[in-house]
């Protein structure tokens, strides 16, 4: 049904790149971000100046991460190690003194500001088949590390096509390993009264189909938007598609 395997009776979509085009908003605030903070790191420390990389960069060590991750992996792939800190930080903390929450919170206040000016666009091949997915009675859930998930689904209108939502405030609240641990599908597969084998994950970050792959879902439909469509297949992918209306059997 609708590109998938038998016995698949519901959905469960990551949101940004797979649902929405969030994910080239979040690569810019990453990037402004972590580019002011080793560019103030390179004046204390000395050390060469290396910019973040939205291509390399995002996609290994931040993608469909819980932000703090993202802020802790990649910041050690640079070997720069920061306190925690907490949830409170401000996000203008001066970047000598400021934490990992501190820099999470400075890139999420930098995401906010561009969703205000520029709004979200939805994929419509992926509008499109949520709306298949529901007229078909397949179960739908949302299962993203964003703590800006609910808000992006009421702007967009997406909200009224899924029944659940998992997202960085659930990972949170209930203590959850972020991708490319299972945890957040299997709680979206829970939410939806599935068993693993009879869902389907969609993800187009490396570390989301891994986390597909972990749970022993039954199908893990890699979304590849950028070119890396077998690394997707390398990491997890049972299919690679380059947008959702290619399952509905729509040329593209």
């Amino acid at each position: 049904m609708l590109g998938l395997p038998d016995g698949v009776t519901a959905c469960l979509f990551d949101l940004d790149g797979v649902l929405t085009n969030t994910a080239a908003v979040h690569d810019k605030a990453w990037k402004a971000t972590f580019d002011g903070f080793l560019r103030a790191h390179v004046e204390r420390t000395g050390e060469p100046f290396r910019e973040f990389d939205p291509d390399a960069d995002y996609s290994t060590h931040v993608d469909g991460k819980p932000r703090a991750d993202g802020v802790r992996d990649f910041l050690a792939s640079r070997g720069i190690h920061l306190p925690e800190g907490g949830p409170d930080d401000p996000a203008d903390q001066p970047y000598e003194d400021t934490t990992v929450a501190g820099l999470g919170n400075r890139k999420n206040a930098d995401l906010l500001r561009r969703i205000d000016a520029d709004g979200v666009e939805v994929y419509e091949g992926s509008r499109r088949y949520l709306r298949a997915a529901r007229d078909a009675g397949l179960r739908r859930a949302v299962v993203s590390s964003s703590a800006n998930t609910r808000q992006v689904l009421e702007v967009t209108g997406l909200a009224e096509l899924v029944e659940a939502r998992v997202d960085g405030v659930t990972l949170q609240e209930e203590h959850l390993a972020g991708k490319p641990a299972p945890d957040s599908f299997l709680a979206g597969a829970r939410a939806l009264g599935v068993a693993p084998e009879q869902a389907a994950v969609f993800e187009d970050a490396l570390s989301g189909v891994q986390a597909g792959r972990a749970g022993g879902f039954g199908a893990v439909v890699g979304v590849d938007r950028v070119g890396h469509g077998a690394a997707l297949r390398e990491h997890g992918a049972s299919v690679v598609v380059t947008d959702l209306s290619q399952l509905l059997g729509e040329d593209r």
